[in-house]
C-alpha cells in the first residue's frame, strides 16, 4: 500500500485555492459563509 496523500502545493491551490472558490457559484458561496464564521483563512 502506498500513502493516500501526496501533498502538493499546485495541485491544492488549483483544487481548493481561492480564485478557484470565487469562480463558481457554490464556491463563492463557501466563502461567504466562511467569511460569515469569521474564519481567519477563507481557502487554501
Amino acid at each position: 500500500m502506498s500513502q493516500t496523500y501526496k501533498p502538493s502545493k499546485r495541485k491544492r491551490a488549483t483544487t481548493h485555492g481561492f480564485l478557484v472558490r470565487s469562480e463558481t457559484p457554490s464556491g463563492r458561496a463557501i466563502l461567504k459563509n466562511r467569511r460569515r464564521k469569521g474564519r481567519a483563512k477563507l481557502s487554501v
